[in-house]
């Protein structure tokens, strides 16, 4: 058996929920600059957290986006 700590996970994204990383980019950037970075309309026309994570759950090409830019601006 091995004393070593089991190794820390590859994924940027291991860990983070999509709210806490919605939170985080919001903070940084604020509605108006993330819907520049990001063109979708929950986040240029009448942003909310709420109407922001329904609409990253159910659409896959809108949320790799919104983690791209997340992994991009944490290095």
């Amino acid at each position: 058996m091995s004393s070593n700590p089991s190794p820390r996970s590859a994924d940027p994204l291991h860990g983070v929920t999509l709210k806490a990383l919605l939170e985080w980019l919001v903070a940084r950037y604020g509605w108006e600059e993330l819907g520049r970075q990001v063109p979708i309309n929950c986040f240029l026309h009448e942003p909310s957290m709420n109407s922001s994570l329904k609409f990253l759950r159910r659409t896959p090409w809108a949320r790799e986006k919104v983690e791209a830019l997340y992994i991009a601006s944490r290095r």
